[in-house]
């Protein structure tokens, strides 16, 4: 299927054509392009080289309590190592409105590694290979692997999981602490033997090791995909991982052209910073995407990232190139993506159970949809605030959002759905919000029988199916799910 945005650049840095500026380090696969290239304002992009890891031991898997299979999606699961020589970056101008110019500063060699799931079958592949920001904020995992699934694997695209960060590799202490024993350990001490010649120079590198690990999976010749040929590559990340994707798309996006869009899943109100530095010293703030980026941007907001993550002053209006969804009901992590490892969090109430995973899935699929057809996604309207200093949600009697994307879990409620940090709440219980069901008394005034709820539910559902914000593939478990919610006798 032909592109419908520009590929001419692209191309030509991908395969090493115009001048060559950086040396690459390690072995490649199948002559796996390393090509480096300066474009004609002197900013620095690069093609990462590919390498297979030592045959000894065993992939580490990131930290998931969702673990899915892959033989009953017909996939596969490889590692490879990409390396390459990265360059930290200074702004020479930093803009609210996104429309950063950056110029090169160090450079330093980079060995890391990917993960790779696909289709075994050739013929099963959508075309388009997902890129994710694996999130260090805990431990390395992959929100966006769990969240997107199995939606992913059923529209039959190839993913990319990347250690992008220096935490991942070199291990350190999580900004939110280590939940699990050994969620501070970086691949090499997890495995010397299989992952010791790994080596990441620090976060200040890790934008330009994403770009260049994109740019070589454009590559024909990238032959971690197989006999793959992907015709779109797409940049994913969630929490830690979107405050890097937010700085990416207006830094690292316009000179690099590396991907063909970029899901931003969660953010703050800024980007992550140039330097390298943590992302907890600029979390609130007013930084927007760019307008002028020739690719889609899609992004996901919950309750949570506007209020405590401060992503309120960043609100932007929707473009053709710009998309937001301000999903009420969510938190910025759930009930669904901790599974049954809620208990060790240690939070003191049951948290936030909303729709966050039916609708992201939908979100994804409706970015896919722009970024291979062109066709741009639905526009939501956005929450209502009832006041902008501090940036605080308007909510109705039963304390759920007014505004933003609606699906029957907030407009036939049976519990209240937040955001907001419950009291006392410890750094992870913090993101997590919170689950209060309505008292029998309530919903039986509100519905008179369950009955009446599974009515208005279903009409409610089908409502939200037909505007694009739940997928019909959801529609029959989330029946049998509410199928189960006990109304008093009557």
């Amino acid at each position: 299927m032909k592109r419908w945005t520009r590929v001419g650049w692209r191309t030509a840095a991908v395969a090493g054509a115009l001048m060559m500026v950086a040396s690459v380090s390690g072995a490649s696969i199948g002559g796996t392009p390393a090509g480096a290239v300066t474009g004609g304002n002197g900013i620095y992009a690069a093609a990462a080289s590919f390498s297979a890891p030592p045959d000894t031991g065993t992939i580490s898997e990131p930290l998931s309590a969702l673990p899915i299979g892959l033989a009953p999606y017909g996939y596969v699961q490889d590692e490879y190592f990409a390396a390459g020589t990265a360059h930290a970056f200074q702004a020479t101008a930093a803009p609210s409105d996104g429309r950063w110019t950056i110029v090169p500063t160090t450079a330093a060699a980079y060995r890391t590694r990917i993960l790779v799931r696909m289709p075994k079958d050739p013929s099963h592949f959508s075309g388009t290979v997902v890129v994710e920001w694996m999130n260090e904020s805990g431990g390395e995992s992959a929100p966006d692997w769990d969240y997107l699934n199995p939606e992913l694997m059923s529209a039959g695209d190839a993913y990319v999981a990347v250690s992008a960060q220096a935490l991942g590799v070199e291990g350190g202490t999580p900004i939110l602490g280590s939940a699990t024993a050994g969620a501070g350990e970086g691949l090499v001490q997890k495995d010397p033997a299989r992952y010791g010649t790994l080596h990441h120079p620090g976060d200040q590198y890790a934008l330009d090791i994403f770009a260049q690990i994109g740019l070589a999976l454009h590559s024909p010749s990238a032959h971690v995909l197989g006999a793959l040929r992907p015709r779109h590559v797409v940049a994913v990340g969630e929490s830690q991982s979107a405050f890097y994707l937010t700085t990416f798309a207006d830094a690292l996006q316009p000179v690099t052209h590396a991907f063909d869009g970029i899901f931003i899943h969660s953010r703050g109100g800024s980007g992550a910073p140039l330097n390298g530095s943590s992302i907890t010293h600029q979390v609130s703030g007013a930084l927007r995407i760019r307008t002028d980026l020739d690719v889609p941007v899609f992004m996901f907001e919950t309750q949570t990232d506007l209020t405590v993550l401060g992503y309120a002053p960043a609100q932007q209006p929707n473009t053709l190139r710009i998309r937001t969804w301000e999903v009420a009901g969510t938190s910025h992590a759930d009930a669904y993506l901790v599974g049954a490892a809620v208990s060790v969090l240690g939070c003191t109430t049951p948290v936030n159970t909303g729709p966050q995973h039916e609708v992201v899935q939908a979100a994804f699929a409706a970015f896919s949809k722009w970024v291979v057809h062109g066709t741009p996604p639905p526009s939501p309207p956005p929450f209502t605030l009832s006041s902008e200093k501090p940036p605080t949600l308007a909510l109705d009697r039963f304390g759920n959002v007014i505004g933003g994307v609606r699906t029957p879990a907030v407009d036939v409620p049976v519990s209240t759905l937040s955001g907001a940090p419950p009291s006392g709440a410890n750094a992870y219980c913090s993101l997590f919000g919170s689950t209060t069901p309505l008292s029998p008394q309530m919903l039986a005034t509100i519905y008179h029988s369950k009955a009446e709820y599974l009515a208005k539910y279903t009409a409610s559902l089908d409502m939200a199916i037909k505007d694009g914000y739940i997928l019909p593939a959801d529609r029959g478990a989330l029946l049998a799910q509410v199928g189960a919610v006990q109304f008093p006798a009557t």
